[in-house]
């Protein structure tokens, strides 16, 4: 077998170089380096497979014919290899950002699932926030409107794998409060919202940083609903539409189109939370108080059944799952009772919730998310 060894190999003008076909293997001990350039840089019109290394969010991604996607930037198991203030443990994490402490608040806060114990300091979202929605892929966290304090259109992100502050994302259709949203492993839907109450859903790619798109509607106007999904389905119940609902509407997610109805909470309620794994939805609390939680299973259609009781009746309240486990956080009831408590279930069974630890505060109307929902 021959062996060609070449520093450099390009134009004379450095511009371009020759093209490599077959099976074609890089060896050595050090690296190779990709294109590299920030995310207002990006190329369009590549052949579908181009590699470069964005420079703002410091990871690799490729061109998919579309859009520019994130390599998988890390395993969703996550420990304390890159922060200093954790407590050990892997698995899976979730994010609990902004809210009402009393004051609105920028904070955002983690728990490792898996485990149990008091929430910690992330970073902080670029307002101090309250009312938002998040969504998530499986290294992407997304947080989207909210008050601070009049309604504000803001979308920004950070990095599960991470600690720090937020990065900007883009901005929702308008400026929207009190909405709702969920999400597969590429998109982010967030639907309905006040300002005032609309049924609007809308869409973005979570690993192409980018303005909301029109998605379709929801079968009324609604704000201060629970959503979850599937990787196919997105489901979004209660609310106030402008009563309160137990209606739940779905949607699929890798479409555009408007929702359908889905069934009937056991109760209706708004000021909820909803978490899922791939197979059940679960929707916690509400106004009126309660600790009621009902399940649905998100590929059929029909009414939800009980599953069992949050430690406390709370609304404004905000949830997030793994695979095996769904987590509600916060809450309040009626002044000046607002809860720093965190609670959790085993999805694939029914009981009641059972401690789990407490949030940095006791803190109203914050949004949760983690890297390992039903969508994922």
């Amino acid at each position: 077998m021959s062996e060609i060894r070449v520093n450099t190999l390009g134009n004379e003008s450095n511009t371009g170089g020759p093209v490599l076909s077959g099976i074609t293997t890089f060896s050595g001990q050090q690296y190779f380096i990709p294109p590299k350039g920030t995310t207002a840089e990006r190329p369009s019109g590549c052949p579908p497979g181009s590699i470069r290394f964005n420079t703002d969010s410091a990871h690799l991604e490729y061109w998919d014919g579309l859009v520019w996607l994130e390599f998988e930037a890390s395993s969703e198991e996550l420990g304390d290899q890159n922060n200093t203030n954790s407590s050990g443990g892997t698995g899976y994490r979730g994010l609990f950002g902004g809210g009402l402490a009393p004051t609105a608040s920028n904070v955002i806060q983690y728990i490792t699932i898996s485990t149990t114990g008091n929430a910690q300091d992330f970073g902080d979202l670029s307002l101090s926030d309250y009312a938002a929605a998040s969504c998530s892929s499986s290294t992407r966290a997304i947080f989207g409107g909210g008050q601070s304090p009049g309604a504000d259109n803001v979308i920004e992100f950070v990095t599960f794998s991470s600690t720090g502050n937020v990065s900007d994302f883009g901005d929702l259709l308008q400026q929207n409060t009190q909405l709702a949203a969920c999400s597969s492993s590429t998109r982010g839907v967030f639907g309905g919202g006040y300002t005032p109450t609309i049924n609007v859903i809308q869409y973005i790619t979570i690993a192409a940083a980018g303005n909301a798109v029109d998605f379709g509607d929801l079968t009324s106007i609604r704000r201060n609903e629970g959503s979850c999904a599937s990787s196919t389905r997105g489901l979004f119940g209660g609310g106030i539409t402008p009563g309160t609902t137990n209606s739940i509407d779905y949607i699929t997610i890798s479409t555009l189109g408007n929702a359908v109805n889905f069934g009937n909470l056991t109760v209706a309620r708004n000021n909820l939370a909803s978490c899922s794994n791939s197979i059940r939805g679960l929707f916690g609390g509400g106004s009126p108080n309660t600790n009621v939680i009902d399940f649905i299973t998100i590929s059929s259609t029909g009414d939800a059944m009980d599953f069992g009781d949050l430690t406390q009746e709370r609304r404004q309240i905000s949830s997030c799952s793994s695979p095996t486990r769904g987590v509600w956080g916060g809450g309040y009831t009626a002044a000046p009772a607002v809860y720093d408590i965190i609670d959790y279930v085993t999805i694939a069974s029914t009981g009641n919730s059972v401690d789990f630890g407490d949030l940095l505060s006791a803190t109203q109307w914050l949004t949760a998310c983690s890297n390992g929902h039903g969508g994922l």
